[in-house]
């Protein structure tokens, strides 16, 4: 029976990587499917891995009705086994239901891949969404890791090195851009709270007068 199944974990803990292997086996297979992207690392219409993987995708650009999508694809010959959603947090709430109705009604398995929370600490529209709907959740097993060494479990904004808090939900960036740029980072809850980044972490270790936050 199909199934729309959510994997999710913050971010650097291998969701693209584990979309393409999934993509790949499937095509060993002999089946053949669609792979949906939104606001990819490596640019529009890519999935791509920070292990140096990269397919062609179709960007998932707001107000595409997923659904609609794939049933011309299909009514032009084109066959279509699966489907497969990388950053599927940046989707907006109804195209995660086009995705629902996939599933259902053309008897598709459709595998979608995000993060649940923003920079603070919020669920994402599509990651809310995901969650009612999914039949099946899954965590993914390859933990990311805080600079302390713990299991990170929030994902950070930084801007040259110092974590933010306001802005816009959706800033495209990525764990291993330059500080002075926006970027982000993961973390375990503790050092989120307190707003300690590796680049602040550094910086308070050189500091012999550091002491904890009263309201850490």
């Amino acid at each position: 029976m199909s199934e729309l199944v959510f994997f999710s974990g913050t971010m650097d803990c291998g969701k693209s990587t584990l979309a393409l292997q999934i993509g790949h086996n499937r095509s060993a297979r002999g089946l053949q499917g669609i792979i949906f992207t939104r606001d990819d690392r490596a640019g529009e219409g890519k999935l791509s891995s920070r292990l140096g993987l990269v397919t062609d995708a179709v960007e998932a650009a707001p107000g595409l009705d997923l659904y609609g999508y794939l049933v011309e694809r299909m009514s032009q010959g084109e066959r279509v086994d699966y489907v497969i959603v990388d950053e599927a947090q940046f989707l907006a709430p109804e195209q995660i239901d086009q995705l629902a109705r996939v599933v259902d009604d053309l008897d598709m398995d459709v595998f979608a891949f995000g993060i649940t929370t923003d920079f603070r600490t919020k669920l994402f529209p599509g990651s809310q969404r995901l969650i009612e709907l999914a039949d099946r959740i899954e965590t993914l097993q390859v933990e990311a890791m805080c600079w302390c060494g713990a299991r990170a479990t929030h994902n950070a904004r930084t801007v040259g090195g110092a974590m933010v808090v306001e802005g816009e939900q959706v800033v495209v960036g990525d764990v291993d851009r330059p500080t002075e740029e926006v970027g982000y980072e993961v973390l375990c809850r503790r050092h989120h709270r307190r707003r300690m980044t590796s680049a602040s972490s550094r910086a308070a270790a050189l500091s012999p007068d550091v002491l904890p936050a009263g309201n850490a």
